[in-house]
């Protein structure tokens, strides 16, 4: 019989969710930067073998929403709860195991298989910052503790939280465990034909990836707020066989982030448009030709009617 099913992966802010989604699917298709809050959608990668199909979903990191757009956010991590064949939950080496514990509550009582992934084992005491390891209690630590009893203590304080979940030590960025993940998830899969076409990569159009491309190199090369006060729109994609014309909109809050993403003489913005284009030309496998235009956007981030348009609705 042919398995196919939905894995979805949720967890707190830059936990390394969209790396490990990104290893597990093969494509670069998330947004993994150093900087938090960078997945503001929910995102599918589709996975296909002849006698398989696995799709999963990247989802924002789970937060206390703060405006619309952070609500919006939520509402895409809550609704990977629901239609979850196997849940991925995923947390890291340095992560109080007791952070959002209303959104853990809800796993808690998920009957589906949940996998615990600790990610960043990498991460060894002596090449942390001095004090951030976590004991049990989520406080710093003894450095005298060895690696594996560090490892011991977090898979023990985890056990107590989610005892029906299986826990795997991982390293996203590594690859280490990815492959085990990969074969546990084959094992637990439901019996299913095919939910989209097995040449799919991903549920979301073309546009989407170039919109998040851009706001990639945004978060990479901007610093303070300016990362988490920008949307993205394309206007324009005109594609032929060998060629692909995109006209893009950022938008922004105020005035004086408008002069900052531009930057002296259009410097910062050239240098956005330069990034964006080479990581599209890669992409897409085609000569990118891309024209990026900077507009204000009053208080998009709290308007229902914006985030609509955005296409910030989990529905």
């Amino acid at each position: 019989m042919h398995k196919a099913g939905f894995v979805n992966i949720v967890g707190n802010p830059n936990v390394g969710k969209s790396t490990l989604m990104n290893q597990l699917v093969g494509e670069r298709i998330s947004i993994a930067t150093f900087k938090a809050q960078t997945t503001r959608h929910r995102i599918m990668g589709i996975v296909n073998t002849p006698e398989m199909q696995i799709v999963f979903s990247d989802t924002p990191g789970v937060l206390k929403p703060n405006y619309k757009l952070q609500e919006s956010m939520l509402a895409f991590s809550e609704s990977a709860l629901q239609d979850a064949d196997i849940l991925l939950y995923v947390t890291d080496v340095v992560e109080n195991p007791e952070k959002n514990m209303d959104f853990l509550e809800k796993v808690q009582k998920m009957e589906i298989p949940v996998i615990l992934l600790i990610n960043k084992i990498d991460m060894t005491p002596s090449s942390l910052p001095q004090g951030e390891e976590h004991s049990e209690s989520g406080k710093p630590a003894s450095p005298s503790k060895r690696p594996e009893e560090i490892l011991g203590t977090i898979v023990e304080k985890w056990h107590s939280l989610l005892p029906n979940a299986e826990i795997l030590p991982i390293s996203a960025k590594n690859k280490f465990g990815v492959d085990m993940l990969l074969k546990r998830i084959q094992e637990l899969l439901p019996e299913s034909p095919a939910y989209f076409d097995k040449d799919q990569l991903t549920d979301k159009p073309a546009r989407f990836f170039v919109s998040e491309i851009i706001r990639e190199k945004i978060l990479l090369y901007y610093d303070k707020e300016i990362p988490y006060s920008v949307e993205v729109a394309v206007e324009r994609f005109k594609e032929d066989d060998k060629h692909i014309h995109i006209n893009a909109v950022i938008y922004v809050e105020r005035d004086s982030q408008k002069g900052i993403i531009i930057g002296h003489q259009g410097v910062a913005l050239k240098k956005v448009s330069t990034e964006a284009r080479k990581s599209l030309e890669k992409f897409f496998g085609k000569t990118i030709y891309l024209e990026i235009f900077v507009k204000v956007d009053k208080d998009w981030r709290s308007s229902e009617r914006e985030l609509n348009h955005f296409g910030y609705n989990p529905e």
